[in-house]
């Protein structure tokens, strides 16, 4: 029953990592089109904030039940990660942004050592490691790399949001009044949608180019098609089914295989947008699935203390997450 409840787990988290990975090929195109990157950010995060407000109303008690929680997660694993990935992006070059976002999973394996004094596996720990190896050489690390150091603070800081949202993804899911992952997805979505809408300023939009088309690779798209699909995929249905498999894995194994989502991102940009993979980027995505695999196949240490309480991991990351990843 353990491993069949870890399988689906695993299973799960490979589908949202290909979910999210999906959304840079379909947010591309809008961007090339005309449209800024934080506009694209705002309509991802407000996007799916109408399509989950039904269960945002359904699951209303979590409003009082959990509200660091909520504030949590949307601020941090929603907002956060978008506003300092692209913040990052602006100041250092794409591949070295991406690296720094995904050295998330390595700083979650030390803040669940060192802050909630857990054990970590050694197969996590190593996976970790020979993902990050592998993921710099995905993104060519190497290859025009013009440091800036407000640049790659603003990309640690979107690393530390994205381990954190693999904290609140884990939050009470042993308890008895376990909050309802759609629930606690529904009120980030809210929540970063608020936050987003102060830094993108969406009332400055050119709705013209929602309105056209745009090219994939030789194909011209309907921009409302590739928005549907930022939305609905990568966004709504890559979280729901992200936060489910932290809850059914660990989050320290689902955060290695969520390196994966760099992968796919470069695969399906070579796929469909012709930007084609070096050797040394197909030898790094077989290090990111060997990392990731290591990871997930290693025996779970035994526990040492009960799980951290809400309140105590959501207080330093409110006051502290691409996405879209677009």
């Amino acid at each position: 029953m353990q491993a069949s409840g870890k399988n689906a787990g695993l299973g799960l988290a490979l589908v949202s990592a290909v979910a999210f990975g999906g959304s840079g090929v379909a947010a591309k195109p809008l961007i090339e089109a005309g449209l800024d990157p934080l506009h694209m950010v705002w309509l991802r995060v407000a996007g799916a904030a109408v399509v989950l407000s039904p269960l945002a109303w359904r699951h209303r008690a979590l409003v009082l039940r959990r509200p660091a929680l909520l504030a949590g997660f949307g601020l941090v694993a929603v907002a956060g990660v978008q506003a300092f990935y692209f913040a990052s992006l602006s100041r250092i070059p794409v591949g070295v942004a991406l690296l720094l976002e995904y050295l998330g999973p390595a700083l979650l394996l030390g803040y669940i050592r060192f802050v909630q004094r857990k054990p970590v596996t050694r197969g996590a720990a190593a996976g970790a490691a020979v993902a990050v190896v592998g993921l710099a050489c995905v993104v060519e690390i190497w290859a025009g790399l013009r440091l800036d150091a407000l640049g790659v603070l603003f990309g640690l800081c979107a690393a530390l949001c994205q381990a954190f949202y693999f904290v609140f993804a884990d939050q009470g899911a042993d308890g008895e009044d376990a909050p309802d992952p759609l629930g606690v997805i529904a009120y980030g979505m809210l929540v970063g949608a608020l936050v987003m809408t102060v830094i993108a300023r969406p009332w400055e939009i050119d709705w013209q180019v929602l309105g056209g088309q745009a090219a994939v690779g030789d194909t011209l798209v309907p921009a409302p098609v590739l928005l549907g699909w930022v939305v609905l995929v990568a966004t709504v249905f890559a979280y729901l089914t992200g936060v489910v498999s932290v809850r059914r894995l660990s989050p320290q194994i689902a955060g290695v295989v969520a390196f994966l989502e760099a992968v796919v991102a470069t695969v399906l940009a070579w796929i469909l947008l012709g930007e084609h993979l070096s050797t040394w980027q197909i030898v790094g995505g077989g290090l990111v699935l060997g990392g990731a695999f290591i990871a997930q196949s290693s025996r779970p240490a035994p526990p040492t203390t009960p799980p951290t309480a809400l309140v105590a991991a959501a207080g330093p990351a409110v006051v502290d997450r691409e996405a879209t990843r677009a």
